[in-house]
């Protein structure tokens, strides 16, 4: 798996578009997070349709063709220097087809931040533009808006990369040892839901598999990985970092006898409880570059910051 193009880091007064390609978006918090922005001396600015309703699906952010054109307009802007979703929910599967992908590539290169059902449109980035991406806090997500630590390492990442190079968790080792790969990943049931449409890489391999989830039953968990598995997308993975899985099973610990069941016997490192992903104070882990996991020490060191 190779490096894909490091965007550039963002400057004070930088132009930031925020997109809403899921679900409905709640105006106080896109209102808290819009502030949280401008006092990072940024210039925010909403995309058209970001406070839609789909008149029919109550859990989609307006249609999918409107969806997808606020996101094509932001990213085709040239005065827009990054692209932030406003959360995830459900909606980018529905909408990611209808992106001129090429249009978006002759647009160049620049910043893309979200998670969660974000997950698809990470993938897609990787597959179609070749371009590294944030796996991080969303502009109006509850765990954004009201926690510091969250809000430092998102900011840290996009104004001084080089000061977010070495990711340390404080997370244990499901399965000891080092490994060396390329970051990529994000919610666990979206990249399964991806397995075989024309914006999925076709494995994990040469990959530190980053992996969360959130209101998971434990069968759905053991489901997805093992169609990842079936499918022979985890072949040659490298190493694993596990996130967080918020309200999933009965708890941690059975969460945790699956996720040793079903990727313990892989061969590779393997780290647990890493930060990212639906908590609070998620860690933005950018996806695309090249790294070293140390499970034993829950550290992740990017070979160079993921913005240049």
């Amino acid at each position: 798996m190779k490096e894909l193009l490091r965007p550039a880091r963002l400057a004070p007064g930088a132009r930031v578009a925020v997109v809403a390609p899921s679900g409905p978006v709640p105006e106080e918090r896109l209102q808290a997070g819009l502030d949280v922005l401008r006092g990072w001396d940024l210039d925010p600015v909403v995309a058209p349709h970001v406070l839609d309703r789909h008149p029919t699906f109550d859990y989609l952010a307006g249609t999918d063709a409107d969806r997808a054109a606020d996101l094509q307009q932001a990213w085709c802007d040239p005065t827009v220097d990054a692209v932030l979703c406003a959360r995830g929910g459900y909606g980018v599967q529905r909408m990611v087809d209808l992106l001129d992908w090429e249009a978006m590539r002759v647009a160049g290169p620049k910043v893309f931040v979200g998670f969660s059902d974000i997950t698809a449109l990470h993938e897609a980035f990787a597959v179609r533009l070749g371009l590294v991406t944030l796996h991080g806090p969303m502009a109006a997500g509850v765990d954004f808006v009201k926690n510091a630590r969250a809000q430092d390492h998102l900011r840290a990442t996009l104004f001084a990369p080089e000061t977010a190079t070495t990711i340390a968790s404080g997370s244990t080792a499901l399965v000891p040892g080092r490994a060396r790969g390329v970051t990529l990943g994000g919610c666990l049931a979206l990249l399964a839901a991806d397995l075989g449409t024309p914006h999925a890489r076709p494995s994990a391999a040469g990959g530190l598999l980053c992996l969360e989830d959130v209101g998971e039953d434990t069968y759905r968990l053991d489901r997805y990985l093992t169609q990842l598995l079936r499918a022979g997308w985890l072949t040659e993975v490298r190493g694993i970092l596990l996130g967080s899985w918020e309200d999933c099973g009965s708890g941690y610990d059975e969460v945790r006898a699956l996720l040793a069941d079903r990727i313990g016997g892989l061969g590779v490192p393997v780290a647990e409880q890493f930060g990212f992903g639906h908590c609070p104070g998620a860690l933005t882990i950018p996806f695309g570059v090249a790294a070293e996991l140390d499970a034993d020490e829950g550290v992740l060191t990017l070979d160079r910051p993921a913005l240049r």
